[in-house]
């Protein structure tokens, strides 16, 4: 490597470390989090609860916290946890929700691009990042930069790999990524064997992993155990494999219900089942018994009455067929509320279900309160979470708008200002 651009990667990752130092000053009140010596994390947003908003996310840490410690219970003591942060972690925020995975057990995050490993590293070092996407030929320069884990799923990878790592002077971690039948990333099952020694071969990379994907996890068992068994088989085909030195995962939260602990699997992928969303239920799941973190709400913005017969919202797809008193919530599509919950979706305002009327447009949306009348303007709409004795699940909210949660917790938009709450009891 030449002089001069040893001397612009070091000048680079300094001016990175002071924008990091002052980004954790700015974010988390001058508390630095580092592995081993984890200090207390103030209320991120207590300087914000003074504020008036129209719509908003609340995000219950301790649960997560909460979660974290049954799942940790339920698996085997040899396992380890891989927390899946991508997409701003699933739209719940990654700072707060990283720096208390932190605090919970993690063995490592997995995250989908360097931008995200990058905030990570802003927030507290010492954890493996692992980067689930495939990394683009312009981005192999920030692999030492930004200290993350790829995956490989060609030669063609090996070979870029193994170039950074002979350029700047080190061994580059990889996990080795085997389609087991999802077919998208990974080299195929019975081409895996020729790719690991490929691997091995290159003396600037060091094998830290091997991994699988499941394509059907919640709805399929039959062909998720005819991934897993590939996978083992596969795994049996490299004798040189040492799975004490590998992190060996293929499971991720749906598939603990069909999880084997006398496999080599020594890690899990947890996603959703972190942020308390069980999608499926049997084996190490029944054991877990998650709480909800997110809870999306509004406000009633404007009351109204109008007569029978009256068109609703654009395009006039509800007609009011009584007297009735309508509810203007003051969020829309631009909050995250899906056009396809129009007509089908419901709030819940003081403990009683309101259903939606008409098209859901972008600032607002309408809610019939006719059975509700003691609801007033500034009453508190729940669109995901409880309010007396009614709840509504991120699934039923997802199932009408023809959603997975995973797609309406990220499609909640930036303009929904996410408070946390630290004070529940753990």
């Amino acid at each position: 490597m030449l002089e001069s651009d040893c001397i612009t990667h070091k000048l680079r990752f300094c001016a990175r470390g002071i924008l990091a130092l002052i980004k954790k000053i700015l974010i988390f009140g001058g508390t630095f989090i580092c592995k081993g010596t984890l200090n207390s994390l103030n209320n991120l947003n207590s300087y914000r609860m003074s504020m008036t908003y129209r719509c908003w996310a609340e995000i219950d840490l301790a649960a997560l916290q909460r979660n974290l410690k049954q799942i940790r219970a339920a698996l085997p003591s040899s396992i380890k946890i891989v927390a899946v942060v991508k997409a701003n972690a699933y739209g719940h925020g990654i700072a707060p929700i990283v720096a208390r995975l932190m605090r919970s057990g993690i063995h490592a995050f997995a995250v989908a691009n360097l931008r995200e490993a990058a905030e990570i590293e802003e927030i507290g070092s010492g954890w493996p990042i692992l980067l689930l996407s495939p990394l683009l030929p312009e981005e192999d320069e920030e692999l030492v930069e930004a200290r993350v884990t790829p995956t490989l799923s060609s030669s063609q990878e090996v070979e870029r790999f193994d170039l950074i790592g002979q350029k700047w002077g080190r061994r580059i971690p990889v996990h080795l990524k085997i389609d087991t039948g999802m077919g998208r990333l990974g080299v195929w099952y019975e081409e895996a064997a020729a790719l690991y020694h490929k691997v091995l071969a290159h003396k600037h990379l060091e094998l830290k992993g091997i991994c699988s994907h499941f394509a059907s996890a919640d709805s399929d068992p039959d062909f998720t155990q005819l991934q897993r068994q590939r996978f083992i088989d596969t795994l049996g085909g490299l004798p040189e494999l040492d799975v004490s030195n590998c992190l060996i995962h293929t499971d991720n939260s749906a598939s603990l219900a069909t999880f084997l602990p006398a496999s080599p699997v020594n890690a899990v992928r947890i996603g959703l089942l972190q942020f308390g969303v069980q999608r499926t239920s049997g084996g190490l799941l029944n054991e877990v018994s998650a709480e909800p973190l997110f809870h999306f709400l509004t406000r009633i913005g404007l009351i109204k009455t109008i007569p029978a017969g009256t068109g609703i919202s654009y395009g006039r797809t509800h007609i009011t067929q009584r007297r009735t008193r309508i509810g203007v919530l003051t969020a829309g599509y631009g909050d995250g509320i899906p056009t396809t919950l129009s007509n089908k979706g419901v709030a819940l305002v003081r403990g009683c279900r309101c259903p939606f009327l008409g098209k859901v447009t972008m600032d607002q949306t309408l809610i019939d309160l006719t059975e509700v009348p003691e609801v007033e303007v500034g009453d508190t709409a729940t669109l995901i979470g409880r309010q007396g004795n009614e709840e509504i699940t991120v699934n039923e909210f997802s199932h009408p708008a023809q959603h997975i949660p995973w797609e309406t917790f990220c499609a909640i938009t930036q303009r929904v200002p996410r408070l946390y709450r630290n004070d529940s009891l753990l």
